[in-house]
């Protein structure tokens, strides 16, 4: 699992929960010295990799947030590091804490400090382009995240799994890639295994389960999503994931009228 820097649990109390492997989903702050400190709270915690996420150099205008003048719950990470509660007659609260403390001046050097305060491997995560891809890879990344950030960031960006392969083909194996952003089935996972990526990530799934029947919920949202991918591979020919094959998906409009 990934762990958000906005969960409402320390990454403390996530790693003495659970025994499964742990990402740390972070940014990079305007002060330095916060990053670090969080990044070194996971590292200390068992968790195996960082997460970076580069696509919020300003939060998306997020119009219902707005609207509804969302007010951001209490980030207890930052408890002891620096001041959440920020209050705003503009609109959301969180656009406003987000515009106060992520560094807008992000750029691939921050990679280069982030590799140097820890040990573990630094996940990239909202690339989309060929170019971009090659620049992680470049910059030290271990792996790249395909993402669109839920499609909440900038209008018309593309689809994850349009840009897939186009990133896949960037990078040439030196790093695992995963993407994530409208996995809704398992036909979902096997497409996007076919195209190239190494695993699936889920967000609102997760949600949605959590908020139909709690920890039930979610476990049964992941069965569901395991039972069709195996569906989905018996019926492909896929006795193994390394049976799934680029073959197995079309994308090209010339050739997918010609089957028809």
């Amino acid at each position: 699992m990934i762990l958000s820097y906005v969960s409402m649990c320390t990454v403390e109390e996530v790693a003495s929960s659970c025994n499964a492997i742990r990402f740390f989903q972070i940014y990079v702050y305007k002060r330095r010295d916060v990053t670090a400190q969080l990044v070194q709270r996971a590292e200390r915690s068992g968790y195996k990799a960082i997460v970076l996420t580069v696509d919020v150099p300003r939060l998306g205008r997020r119009e219902p947030d707005i609207k509804n003048k969302m007010i951001a719950p209490q980030l207890k990470n930052f408890e002891g590091l620096l001041a959440t509660q920020v209050v705003s007659d503009e609109g959301s609260n969180l656009q406003a804490f987000a515009a106060s403390t992520i560094d807008a001046s992000l750029s691939w050097k921050d990679i280069g400090w982030l590799r140097s305060i820890t040990k573990l491997p630094i996940l990239i995560k909202g690339v989309l382009t060929h170019e971009d891809a090659i620049k992680a890879v470049e910059a030290g990344a271990a792996g790249i995240v395909v993402s669109n950030h839920g499609a909440r960031q900038l209008d018309y960006s593309p689809a994850t799994i349009s840009v897939l392969e186009e990133v896949v083909h960037a990078v040439k194996g030196k790093v695992p890639v995963f993407v994530d952003g409208g996995v809704r089935r398992g036909t979902d996972v096997f497409k996007a295994l076919a195209l190239g990526a190494q695993a699936v990530l889920i967000g609102r799934p997760v949600v949605y389960g959590l908020a139909v029947k709690g920890e039930t919920g979610v476990r049964r949202v992941t069965e569901m999503l395991k039972d069709e991918l195996e569906l989905t591979m018996a019926l492909s020919g896929c006795p193994t994931l390394k049976d799934i094959t680029r073959g197995h998906v079309i994308t090209d409009p010339e050739r997918l009228h010609s089957s028809l």
